[in-house]
Parts: structure tokens; sequence; C-alpha cells
């Protein structure tokens, strides 16, 4: 390609709305451009990067036996409403009527498709397994569209479904699209780490995310110190800091006038946070919800959700609703005789002895509470986990990195399937429900995360895989015309073995030329210049400061053995 005819709008300055170096270099090197908040075009350059991406996610997908199929993306609300997800999306999902008022949705994710077109066509244990897969298009509302690609209403996503007959059909599925996940994102040039994560919306008992370490990350991810243990702080635990047990002592009610924060009880008692306990109040679909966790520790809100079950609006209850199940101000709720519809002690607190609570009255607390004796509650891991805690696995300080996701990895079972009347027969002549998995990665967001991984003041560093070309030519003097052929001999002998090229045959300074072939990141850079009279070029990777003189008779074999070293096909 000549990049005299590109349309290639590349821009020197950093845009006043790009917050990461991604979105800031999508921009800059014209792979996007925005159209409104959440929504941006994909230009030439950006659209060949995600679909090598594209390509590699089909290729290791096609190589674990998954077949490709294309669903709508506008799909009906019968579907969502089988599933009993229609209302549970919430204010995400696009939803739209059709001239016979019909409702429909733009496919924020497709389960309940795929869960459709297989309950039509397998009736058999003999045609299963299975795993069905897309690259499409999908819409989501997000409230705070960011980051450039990041988080945007209109993405592409690969979505992958398994359907098998048992539990261990399922594992197996998932360890297949696991491997797969890890040859992607190994072959896009991405040092990621799956860990441990929530199923959130999608559903399901087992999931995974594959997450790539990173300062603008939106999610919050937890390592060992020592071990392989890894989780999303939503789903991570840690072992139990709990004090020595005492005997225990008779309860107290103390008047705390105007101490209603857990610096003030600190101070009123001088007491560690560790003896305090604290309880939150929170509404959950119109229910009230207690939860009680030690005064230095805060609550995490997903672990709530999931134990309470299909929760669709969750928040703090207001100041009046507080005062209603506890008869007391904010600042004195406790977990006796509260009136809340459920009530969650944190397994820290219930292991505790003696612990000062609120008293549910205004301006009092109860000292030497104890969980079984005085008050009672569902007990588990409500708590965020903290940077020092002990590891869940082997006892050593966790860590916590931010991180973006590119990835997300779940076991279904049978939530889809059964909901949905997706059944087969089994070897015994039973009617049994399929077992699902599901299988996502953002393909946008897996380039944008390459590029946070891959990058310097002068632009973008592609791995040669997914590089929107793999040579640049730079001619430096655009009168020379022994040069000029010279340049054009070179791209079409490697052109001709499929090595993708850009020639830069533009009338400007070679310094611009330059700039422009650092700033697209292409990974090797051709210079033909003064040195060409006498049959040598310039070649220099894009990763490393040196450059080098190469005989023009030798340049192919150089480049060759760049695909060799990164183990990236050629044609």
């Amino acid at each position: 390609m000549k990049m005299s005819k590109m349309f290639l709008p590349t821009l020197k300055e950093i845009p006043a709305d790009a917050e990461i170096r991604s979105h800031q270099l999508m921009i800059r090197s014209g792979m996007i451009k925005k159209m409104s908040s959440g929504v941006y075009n994909q230009l030439p350059i950006g659209l060949r990067v995600f679909n090598k991406v594209a390509q590699i996610i089909r290729e290791e997908m096609n190589a674990k036996g998954a077949q490709e199929i294309l669903c709508s993306a506008i799909i009906p609300a019968e579907l969502w409403q089988e599933s009993g997800r229609w209302e549970a999306m919430g204010e995400e999902m696009f939803r739209l009527k059709d001239r016979t008022s019909r409702d429909y949705c733009l496919g924020p994710t497709h389960e309940e498709a795929f869960t459709d077109i297989v309950r039509q066509e397998i009736t058999s244990y003999k045609q299963l397994p299975m795993n069905l897969y897309q690259i499409q298009t999908k819409y989501r509302d997000e409230r705070r569209p960011r980051f450039g690609v990041m988080r945007t209403k209109t993405f592409t996503m690969k979505d992958a479904y398994s359907f098998d007959v048992d539990h261990d059909g399922m594992a197996k599925s998932y360890q297949d699209m696991f491997d797969a996940y890890v040859n992607i994102f190994r072959r896009c040039g991405l040092d990621n780490s799956p860990v441990m994560a929530d199923s959130g919306a999608i559903g399901g008992s087992v999931s995974a995310e594959f997450m790539v370490k990173s300062d603008v990350g939106e999610d919050e991810v937890v390592f060992c110190s020592k071990c392989d243990y890894a989780a999303n702080v939503e789903r991570a635990e840690s072992i139990n800091d709990t004090l020595e047990k005492e005997e225990l002592k008779e309860l107290k009610e103390i008047h705390t006038p105007g101490v209603g924060t857990i610096k003030e009880l600190e101070d009123f008692f001088k007491a560690s946070p560790k003896k305090l306990a604290k309880t939150l109040v929170y509404t959950a679909d119109g229910k009230t919800v207690a939860v009680v966790v030690r005064g230095d520790r805060d609550v995490n809100e997903v672990k709530v959700e999931n134990a309470i079950g299909g929760v669709i609006e969750f928040a703090l209850a207001t100041d009046e609703v507080v005062k209603e199940v506890t008869s007391a101000d904010v600042g004195f709720a406790g977990p006796i005789n509260i009136k809340a519809d459920f009530v969650f002690i944190d397994k820290e607190v219930a292991d505790q002895n003696n612990m000062i609570i609120g008293a549910n009255k205004t301006e009092f607390h109860i000292e030497n509470a104890n969980y079984g004796r005085d008050y009672e509650g569902v007990v588990g891991d409500f708590r965020n986990v903290q940077e020092g805690d002990k590891c869940l696995e082997c006892g050593s300080p966790i860590e916590i990195a931010r991180g973006v996701e590119v990835g997300h990895i779940f076991q279904l079972g049978t939530k889809y399937s059964e909901a949905m009347n997706a059944n087969f027969i089994d070897k015994d002549g039973k009617s049994k429900p399929i077992l699902m998995g599901c299988y996502g990665i953002g393909v946008e967001r897996t380039a944008a995360a390459v590029i946070e991984q891959h990058n310097d003041e002068n632009g973008i560093i592609w791995p040669l895989a997914i590089a929107p070309y793999h040579v640049s030519i730079v001619q430096v003097d655009m009168k020379n015309e022994e040069n000029s052929q010279i340049a054009e001999n070179i791209q079409n002998e490697l052109e001709a073995i499929g090595v993708e090229v850009l020639l830069d045959d533009r009338d400007e300074r070679v310094g611009v030329k330059f700039k422009d072939s650092e700033l697209l990141g292409i990974p090797i850079r051709i210079t033909v210049g003064k040195d060409a009279k006498d049959g040598k070029v310039e070649y220099k990777l894009r990763d490393a400061a040196d450059k080098e003189l190469v005989e023009i008779s030798e340049i192919i074999e150089k480049v060759k053995a760049e695909f060799v070293k990164n183990e990236v096909k050629l044609g």
C-alpha cells in the first residue's frame, strides 16, 4: 500500500478528551474516530489491526473444534423473557419496538439466541458436545463510556457457547476455551493473568477473567505474593483476621452522644477497629438488607447481591429506610433485633468475641456483643479483601493491582437450558437439560490493551502478529527515480511472500516519515536513502534503538527471519 493513497488522518497533538495512552494513540494514529460519547468509527489502519485480532481468535477457536456462526444483532424480547433477563439487564440494554409494537433489543450478549438455536436442533446426546461462536457487534448503553474503546456503547466481541451432556463434559469444554484464550493472548503479545471472577449478570458457578495489569484498569485484581492464587476483587477471599478468643462478657449499653463514625468510636472506646463491627443497610429490589463487617473493612456488595440472588436494583438505604429498620439515626445500626429482611454477618465478625456494635438506638452503642448468643444472621464472606491480607491458599500476603479485563469465561451449567427448555435425550432415554458454558473476548479492547503494554513516547509498538502493516518502507528523496524503483522492488518482493508493506511515497521530510512510522507502530522500517547507490538500505526494528545497513539482496531474508523469530506465519 502506498501511503500517499491512504485515508490516514493522524494527529500530532494529544486529543483533549483522551484520558489514557491507548485512547490517545488510537486517535493520533488514525485508527478510530469518535462519533459520539462511547461510539467510534473504525478507520482503515484500525480495522486492519482489529481484523487481525479477530483472525487469531478465529484460528484458535477453530483449533478447538468450535464452529463459527453469525446471529442477528436484533433479538426478540420473548427469548430474554424466557431466561428472566429482560428486566434483569436493566438500563444497559438498548430496547426497541418494530412497527407492530413487538419488543426487541440490540444484543448486549447472545446466550438466549444461541440456546434458542440449539434447542431447536439438538435432541440427542449423540449430537453433543457442541461449541458455536460468533464475532459480532454488541450494544450496551453504558452509563459512563470512557477510555476510548475500553468501555463503549458498541463493540466487537467474540462470544462462544458450549453445549455438553454432563459436568465432566462442561469442564472439558471450559478447559479447552481456557487453553485457547491463553494462546490467543500470547499470540497478540499480551502479558495477562487468568483470575477467578464473579459471574455477574451472565450467571453460572465458575468463571475466570483474563486480566492485563494496567494502572488505568477499571478492575481491581488480587494476587498472592507467593502462590498462583489470583481473583477479581469482587470474588477474592482471604483468611479471617481475628483477635485471640476471649471469655464471653456481659452485654453493656453505652451512651455515645455524637459518636457515629468508626474513627469516633475508636477514640471513644480506646479500641482497635478490629473490635468494632459496623452494620450497613441496603435495599435490594424493595427488600431491606443489613450487612455486618468489621470496623476497618468495606462491604463487598457483589458478594451480598450473590447471596441474595437475582438482584436487579441494589443500593445503600436512605436515611428514612435506615430509621425504619433500626429505630435509630444513621450511625447507630446494629444486628441485635434489627428489622431487615436479610441479615448477613461477615465470618470475621462471627468468629470474634465481645464486639462493639450499634444499639439500634440513637446515641447508643453496645459492648461485648457476640454472634450466636446475642444476634443471628447468615454467616459468610461479605467483605472486600485488603492489601496484606493472608492468601486463602497459602497464607502469604496478598497484593492488589489494577487490571483491564480482555476475556471472560463461564461455566453456566443449566441456567439457560432449564429456563428455555433446551433438553436432550440421554443414553437411558431420559430428557435432561444441556449443560452450557460461555466465553467472551473483546476485540477492540484486546487491541487497546496491547497498546497499553506496547508503547513509548513516540507511539505504538505493535507486535508483528497484529500490526496494521509488517514493514514500512521510507524513501528519503522522492525525486531520486533510481531509489523509487529500489523501494518499489523491495515492496513487490516482500508482498510476493505475504509481507504487508506500507510504502511511504509522500513528498515529505524524512523526519516526518520516521515520526509517522513510529506513531503507527510498524514493527520493521526499511529506509531507502543515500546508501542505496552502494546496494544497501537501512534496517530498523520499532522496538530497538539500533539500526543497521543491510545489502538489498539480503533484505528479504532479513525480514523472513523476523517472522520466524516472532512465530508469525507469512502469507
